[in-house]
């Protein structure tokens, strides 16, 4: 009977559909686990496929390639360790989330998942079938349990794989982050490991997919819920984790416990991330985007340079007559720092132009919003002009405060392909750019100190569509109008929470309204990083016509 074991854990980033890409990353940690005389070599959860494959996975032919790609590895994987790899399975005509292990060249067994989240991002319930509770498997003569990520937020499977003769339990996941997300995932294991007895290991995948980031931060819990190991949120890493079996069973020997930093790092740093990796798995090297001289464009000009490199990025100021000197300067100024190529292409002649073509049928109408926003679809348009001529994917630089109200015009300054900072509060954009200038890590490609100037972070937030206009012409003020959202949007309240919290009802009524009316443009808005559980898309699903109001 063993006495040691030794598993390899892989936390790394797949890529959705790249079955090829991502089996050679299996094979190159599988053949790490060969060196260091690993029992077993551990991947997350739908690691072949990559993770979250909503209904791609249900095409036969992608299941036929995954498994064709599977039973590939096993064979490629027969001199060693055991592979324990996440992957979809056909029974019976059912299609099931599986963790397959891979041993002596064939897949020796099969462990489906239970519990099929239905909530959030998920939508397992639409793509797989419930598989059976089911017991351990055995590599090396050491019975393993995996249940797979939701299976084990619930006693009942991690129950039955105890019940069953589980020595300790491998939980595979695809776990993608949200801000306070790791210590939620440690109280529930801890949990588990309260309940069962049995030492832990808690295995996440790293990296960003559409709008969510997996944040890996893998770790290894002993009996009472002592930590053994923690690996370091968000980087690709593969470690050893040895176990030693004594009188009290299997104990997982003390390993490497990496920092967690504080929520205003994590959340910069999955912004960060998920521009990266979405440039890089949809296939751009550049990005561009509008710098206007405020706030949240400084900040994804940050952000870009930050993911990509200063060589990467494009900034263009687009001035009118109503853009201010201030503004103009602060963008040259947040340019030079970041080391970004700077371009200035002023619109009055085309917007001039513009108005010219429309002022008949226009005659006799006031100036309004009309002619507001042509200037911001003017911009949209240059700057597609130049995505589609350079080949750099635009980014557009809108809030959660402004993309909860509609404050943005839907094919102006809403035109564009990825948007770092669609989940961050305007409050929280002051902040993270406060943090940036005082903050820099080596996972940041642009320079350190400060980036984003004071003048850009202190003035009055302003669209410059008009003569002296300003952000609060039209909302209250960011704190005020940030703390109803936090109610309306994120915990879901209604307008009396928003009451009993001290806010004007009028006021309330007029921010619902157009949270409301302005489902249309977020249904048409780019993606953008997922750093709450209230993000807009998966999270909170809307119709787009929708005429109920709180009568309250």
């Amino acid at each position: 009977m063993a006495e040691q074991f030794r598993i390899t854990l892989a936390q790394l980033n797949p890529v959705v559909g790249d079955l090829t890409g991502n089996a050679a990353k299996a094979r190159e940690a599988w053949e790490q686990g060969r060196a260091a005389k690993a029992d077993l070599v551990a991947l997350p959860e739908m690691f072949i496929t990559g993770y979250n494959t909503q209904d791609l996975v249900r095409k036969p032919a992608f299941q036929q390639a995954a498994v064709a790609e599977i039973q590939a590895l096993a064979v490629a994987c027969s001199d060693g360790p055991a592979l324990a790899i996440g992957a979809p399975w056909v029974e019976q005509g059912k299609l099931f989330n599986a963790y397959l292990i891979l041993q002596r060249g064939q897949i020796s067994a099969q462990v489906l998942k239970h519990h099929l989240p239905n909530e959030a991002v998920f939508d397992e319930v639409r793509v797989f079938e419930s598989g059976p509770m089911s017991g351990p498997y055995v590599v090396g003569g050491v019975r393993i349990g995996s249940p797979i990520c939701e299976d084990a937020w619930h006693e009942d499977v991690v129950e039955t794989q105890a019940e069953t003769g589980a020595e300790f339990l491998l939980i595979p996941n695809g776990s993608p982050y949200y801000r306070g997300k790791a210590d939620a995932r440690l109280n529930q294991m801890v949990s588990r490991v309260v309940e069962t007895g049995l030492p832990l290991i808690y295995l996440n995948m790293v990296g960003g997919q559409d709008d969510q980031v997996f944040d890996g931060g893998s770790f290894a819990l002993n009996p009472g819920g002592a930590l053994a190991l923690r690996m370091p949120l968000f980087d690709e890493t593969v470690s050893h984790v040895d176990l030693e079996r004594g009188p009290d069973g299997w104990r997982i020997l003390p390993g490497e416990i990496a920092i967690h930093p504080d929520d205003w790092e994590q959340d910069y740093r999955v912004m960060v991330q998920s521009l990266r990796d979405y440039a890089a798995k949809a296939g751009f090297q550049k990005v561009l985007l509008g710098l206007s001289g405020g706030v949240d464009s400084a900040l994804v000009a940050t952000i870009a340079v930050d993911a990509l490199g200063a060589d990467n990025v494009r900034c263009v100021m687009l001035p009118s007559e109503f853009t201010s000197q201030n503004s103009l300067n602060d963008a040259e100024a947040v340019a030079k720092a970041l080391g970004v190529s700077y371009d200035l292409v002023p619109i009055s002649y085309g917007r001039a132009a513009i108005t010219q073509t429309l002022a008949p049928l226009f005659e006799g109408l006031a100036p309004g919003l009309a002619e507001e926003n042509i200037q911001s679809r003017l911009r949209g348009l240059l700057l597609m002009a130049m995505s589609n001529k350079f080949g750099e994917m635009l980014l557009t630089t809108g809030n959660k405060s402004e993309v909860a109200v509609g404050y943005a015009t839907i094919y102006g300054d809403m035109a564009g392909g990825y948007n770092p900072i669609k989940d961050l509060y305007k409050t929280r954009v002051f902040e993270t750019c406060r943090w940036r200038n005082a903050n820099h890590r080596n996972w940041m490609m642009g320079p350190a100190g400060t980036v984003i100037p004071t003048s850009v972070i202190d003035k009055p937030p302003s669209a410059e569509l008009r003569e002296d206009q300003k952000d609060s012409d039209s909302l209250p003020d960011y704190p005020e109008l940030d703390a109803i959202l936090n109610i309306l949007v994120d915990q879901d309240g209604s307008i009396a929470d928003c009451v009993a919290a001290g806010f004007d009802r009028a006021t309330l009524k007029q921010i619902e309204h157009l949270i409301y009316i302005s489902e249309h443009k977020r249904f048409q808005s780019a993606p953008g990083a997922r750093l709450t559980d209230r993000a807009f898309w998966l999270d909170r699903r809307y119709p787009i016509v929708n005429r109920w109001r709180d009568p309250n």
